[in-house]
């Protein structure tokens, strides 16, 4: 009986253990991707080593493309929700703001795959990832940009991380020759800036 009883609470805990580890979807752009890197040394893979050193193991997800704009991250979408997401962080918009594209229809995408995110998990937590754009873009365009993403967060009660690239945009020794693609060290960087924001939620 007491053999059973062990059995039965081993088996309680490993159902408990396997259920308390949170899916991550990281959805964005070469940021995401890691252009230039392999995929372990992205910033995706480096939050998950980070939670997973401290104890708190998580499955995380890249679901980054190179040179993806926020109508094509809505296109795409319905294939990656197909297994639940717990946390999805949304990084995307970079580059159709080096595009030049227009700021309402940036927004307008970004809200649509929000809204198919939650309507497909509603318990899920959507984090934001704050962008912004070369002031050669004009004041008028690049002030009007960096507001979308805190507009987002606040519009849907989501986090935000105020900017992706923080410590690391402009810094010529955290990124590659074309100066916007972090390199290994400014991905450790950045690793560092989202795990901050997404820890508290696990």
């Amino acid at each position: 009986m007491v053999g059973k009883l062990g059995l039965i609470i081993s088996f309680l805990l490993l159902f408990q253990a396997g259920n308390s580890t949170k899916t991550i979807l990281f959805y964005g752009d070469s940021l995401t991707a890691g252009l230039g890197l392999t995929t372990e040394e992205a910033f995706p893979a480096l939050v998950e080593k980070k939670f997973k050193q401290q104890g708190k193991p998580c499955k995380v997800i890249n679901a980054g493309l190179s040179g993806e704009t926020s109508a094509g991250g809505l296109s795409r979408l319905e294939w990656v929700l197909r297994q639940p997401v717990d946390v999805f962080v949304l990084e995307l918009g970079a580059n159709d703001g080096l595009r030049g594209l227009p700021i309402e229809q940036t927004q307008k995408n970004l809200q649509a795959i929000i809204d198919k995110v939650k309507a497909k998990y509603p318990k899920v937590k959507i984090v934001i990832a704050g962008m912004m754009v070369p002031p050669n873009m004009g004041p008028d365009y690049t002030s009007k940009f960096r507001k979308i993403f805190p507009e987002l967060a606040k519009k849907n009660n989501a986090t935000l991380i105020p900017f992706l690239l923080q410590d690391v945009a402009g810094n010529e020794k955290l990124n590659q020759a074309d100066g916007i693609h972090p390199n290994v060290e400014g991905h450790k960087i950045v690793a560092e800036n989202v795990y901050k924001v997404i820890q508290p939620l696990l």
